[in-house]
């Protein structure tokens, strides 16, 4: 009997053994790139884009080139999502063709539409609601730069989106603590949190920052305003003053904390020029492990192991 395929829209569709195997396989892998298992040879896999990007494509095509395939970029211009075609036939026609369909949306309900048509395998690479390969990648560098995840402490400074979604479910599956500090009116949903909690985390909403950082192990932040939301940027930025993560901040956690960020970065908003580009920053091995946890990650849907 052929087991039934599975999609990775969010990160607690993995359990937390199948999440810690699969961190393993990122390091394993990180470290020796002859146990690279070939999942994908012969094989093609869609890479959807409403939205542009450079990590997500990048790291997406290159894990998929590392297992042995063949990655098919595709653009917003070239399929017109629910206007030249429905979510779903675009879906059917990709599967006619590829092993995997990953793809990055506005809305998350065209990824779910997606993963109820077909039967391969649909990976979020963002949407709305979540960013859970950008999770993989930043509990992988977490736990790099710290040697264990459970029980350190992660402070998430800015807006309660989809990223800090993500990380929330992920924090929770690993035994990592995390408060998150956002302006009113920007905090993470309600409903983030309680399932968050449901899964185990010990998650806190602190609504000073500098409350929020003392003593973590990593400061954590995202852009402001993000992709589609131009619109709202100077509003977004008076909400924000007081939550950019600079000097004082980072000295508030401590002299061993570490800085994190997603990408892309606006210096002068979100973060101090001196933080990112300093030496607590570990943004650019963040922004590498992209590609090992979408590795990973492709390999485990293909053959349902890690």
């Amino acid at each position: 009997m052929t087991e039934p395929k599975r999609d990775f829209l969010e990160i607690d569709e993995l359990s937390h053994a199948e999440l810690a195997t699969l961190l393993d396989t990122m390091v394993a892998w990180k470290v020796d790139p002859s146990r690279i298992r070939p999942a994908l040879a012969g094989k093609g896999v869609a890479l959807v884009f409403e939205k542009p990007s450079a990590r997500t494509r990048n790291s997406g095509e290159m894990a998929v080139v590392g297992l042995g395939g063949h990655p098919v970029t595709i653009r917003q211009d070239e399929i017109s999502i629910d206007h030249r075609e429905s979510a779903e036939d675009v879906a059917r026609t990709l599967a006619s063709f590829h092993a995997i369909l990953a793809a990055r949306v506005f809305d998350h309900t065209v990824l779910e539409r997606m993963a109820a048509a077909v039967d391969i395998p649909i990976v979020n690479l963002l949407s709305d609601r979540a960013h859970p390969c950008q999770a993989l990648a930043d509990l992988l560098t977490i736990r790099e730069l710290l040697g264990a995840l459970e029980g350190r402490r992660v402070a998430y400074v800015g807006d309660g989106n989809n990223v800090a979604a993500s990380l929330a479910f992920g924090a929770a599956l690993t035994g990592l603590e995390l408060i998150v500090s956002s302006p009113v009116g920007y905090e993470l949903d309600d409903l983030v949190v309680d399932r968050a909690r449901n899964l185990g985390g010990v998650i806190e909403l602190v609504s000073d920052p500098h409350e929020a950082v003392r003593g973590v192990d990593v400061i954590y932040t995202d852009t402001w305003t993000s992709m589609g939301e131009e619109a709202e940027a100077e509003i977004r930025r008076e909400a924000f003053r007081g939550w950019q993560v600079d000097d004082a901040l980072m000295a508030t956690a401590g002299p061993d904390a570490r800085f994190l960020h997603c990408l892309p970065a606006h210096r002068g908003d979100e973060v101090a020029a001196s933080v990112i580009d300093g030496p607590a920053s570990a943004v650019w091995q963040q922004a590498a492990n992209r590609m090992h946890a979408a590795r990973a990650l492709f390999a485990f849907l293909i053959e349902g192991t890690v």
